[in-house]
């Protein structure tokens, strides 16, 4: 009975220490598996800020446009919202910029490029003169918003190139 415990005992401890091997080599994949998913969500982290700081360069020369009146603020408007909407890290901007976003949703539906110059001159006029008329109508509020928007992508390109 005593060969039967001693056979018994180095099974048991024999199958404890596989276990555990077993349980140690688990746990050392899970911390490199753990340590890969970060190192992944570290460059793709990188990958949106670099897009974001792209845009940002972007917005600054269609900002400064704007401001010089280089650029009107219908077509400035158009692709500060189309550029705005793309940025990966910052959301909720049209709450941020109404102004903006505003003349953007009533001028998006109008022609432009090769479709605007099929239009009639009745036609083209009409659009013109509905651009001209909600462009006037938020104007002072645009101006206001340039600045603010100015401002955000100051601070947002410092905290991007950290």
């Amino acid at each position: 009975m005593n060969d039967y415990w001693l056979i018994a005992l180095v099974l048991a401890v024999i199958i404890i220490a596989s276990l555990a091997f077993y349980a140690g080599k688990l746990l050392r994949q899970v911390s490199a598996q753990k340590l890969a998913q970060q190192q992944a969500e570290l460059a793709h982290q990188k990958g949106l800020a670099k897009h974001d700081l792209k845009v940002f360069s972007s917005v600054k020369i269609i900002v400064r446009a704007m401001k010089e009146e280089q650029c009107d603020y219908s077509e400035g408007c158009w692709r500060l919202a189309v550029l705005l909407d793309s940025l990966k890290l910052s959301s909720e901007l049209a709450q941020q910029f109404p102004a903006i976003f505003a003349l953007y949703n009533e001028i998006k539906h109008l022609s432009i490029l090769e479709s605007r110059k099929q239009l009639a001159k009745k036609q083209r006029m009409k659009e013109d003169y509905q651009r001209m008329t909600v462009e006037a109508k938020l104007r002072n509020e645009i101006v206001i918003e340039l600045d603010l928007l100015q401002q955000y992508f100051t601070e947002r390109m410092s905290i991007l190139k950290e």
